[in-house]
């Protein structure tokens, strides 16, 4: 008997969830031109694995083709088995034309536009946090070694799996809260930045599970406690690869070209968040003085500022062009990151389109501003639940242009489905349900 070994082709959905199918080792090449069958209603199941609506019924079929470039074998322990699988895209059965639904084709669309248009490109990386069950917290273990020392094997093992699965780990930390950690990568183009976050996430899990363990990185697993973010690091370059954000005789070194990216950014942050904020649970987070983000302003070095310019090291003659860029925080892994870095990407290019002016970058704290303080700056405060940002999304008629009407049809329907799945549950059963889901 041939032992075949199983390759999977996943798609990350509507839900952030990672969804596929396998085949049979033997059948590899092949299966790079055909892939797998894929349904439209696929895309409708929400994160606790239930239907509640869908647009498309019972009807039409789709391909799900693998990328050769998003080949992942991990193997997070020796006694553990091989995990092999490919991200894909979703595409019409003539296996060329991209579904509209297709999330990791909506970024690709963003990439081409903002290219064609402005001619840039953004480089971007994925920060997560995270809650590892496998531990017992020690109190007082914020940032310290003890706690990851108290994790271990799983750290040497995530950071050994991740560069295996070509992820480029870059740094990992115990976070604030107990059992909480925060992992980076090395930056990458958009669609790259993107699968690494989908990867990393898969990675981690088989991590845990290889220790008999769970992760989760759930906005909110403990409502007692922190959150879990997902902050979204990204840079501008123009044709020839070079820098383009920083500009040293302007306010803070802001371009002017990156800051009409930012105030477009900025100008649709509270629609964005229905994307990037988009679980009944992730508005827990963004909430003031919880170092997340409760408003949409641009704050230099400042940890709970909607979109953040981070620090650059002026040391042994670094170049500090190369290293300015900027983080948008009002983000969870309840959400796709081709989803959500696409729509941070449609928004900044309208700024450009629109000729917007900068934003002034705050240093002060936002919490502590009245409300006619925040009008004359022409900062708001950010949704503070998901019907909000819903709301917010559907009355932003230009936000609504960057998506194909199957898409927005699609995830408002889910998103409706999702909340009403929940909607007889207390706080803390919404809080558990999700933790349990991501």
């Amino acid at each position: 008997m041939t032992d075949l070994s199983l390759i999977m082709i996943g798609t990350c959905d509507l839900a952030g969830q990672v969804r596929g199918k396998g085949f049979p080792s033997s059948e590899r090449e092949s299966r790079m031109k055909t892939g797998v069958g894929w349904t439209p209603t696929n895309c409708m199941i929400t994160c606790f694995g239930q239907i509640a609506s869908t647009p498309f019924g019972p009807h039409g079929d789709l391909m799900l083709i693998p990328d050769p470039a998003t080949e992942c074998r991990v193997q997070p322990a020796a006694d553990a088995p091989v995990e092999h699988f490919f991200l894909g895209d979703i595409r019409q059965t003539d296996g060329v034309t991209p579904w509209d639904v297709c999330l990791r084709s909506f970024l690709r669309r963003a990439v081409q536009a903002l290219k064609a248009e402005a001619g840039l490109a953004v480089t971007a990386a994925f920060e997560h946090e995270f809650i590892y069950h496998g531990q017992t917290p020690r109190l007082g273990d914020s940032y310290t070694l003890d706690a990851v020392r108290l994790a271990e094997p799983f750290p040497t093992r995530l950071l050994t799996a991740l560069e295996a699965g070509g992820v480029a780990p870059d740094s990992f930390m115990a976070e604030y809260g107990p059992s909480q950690f925060e992992v980076t990568v090395a930056p990458a183009d958009a669609v790259t930045a993107a699968d690494r976050a989908v990867m990393l996430r898969q990675i981690a899990r088989a991590t845990a599970h290889s220790l008999g363990s769970t992760v989760s990185f759930s906005p909110i697993v403990d409502r007692a406690s922190v959150g879990n973010g997902v902050h979204i690091h990204f840079s501008l370059s123009d044709a020839e690869g070079g820098p383009v954000n920083h500009d040293p005789a302007e306010p803070f070194g802001l371009s002017a070209l990156a800051g009409r990216f930012l105030a477009g950014v900025v100008r649709h942050m509270p629609a964005l968040c229905a994307v990037t904020a988009p679980s009944a649970i992730s508005y827990e987070r963004l909430v003031p003085n919880r170092w997340s983000a409760a408003f949409n302003n641009v704050g230099y070095r400042d940890r709970e500022a909607g979109l953040r310019i981070c620090p650059t090291w002026d040391v042994d003659g670094a170049d500090v062009a190369k290293q300015y860029h900027f983080e948008y925080r009002a983000a969870d892994a309840a959400g796709s990151p081709y989803f959500q870095l696409a729509m941070v990407i449609w928004a900044g290019l309208q700024g450009i389109r629109e000729n917007l002016a900068a934003p002034t970058p705050t240093t002060w704290n936002t919490a502590d501003m009245s409300a006619a303080e925040l009008g004359r700056a022409g900062l708001v405060r950010l949704p503070q639940s998901l019907p909000e940002a819903l709301q917010a999304f559907d009355a932003d008629g230009t936000a609504r242009t960057w998506l194909p009407s199957d898409l927005y049809t699609a995830y408002t329907m889910h998103k409706a489905g999702e909340l009403n799945l929940v909607k007889a549950m207390s706080a803390d059963e919404i809080a558990a349900r999700y933790a349990q889901c991501y």
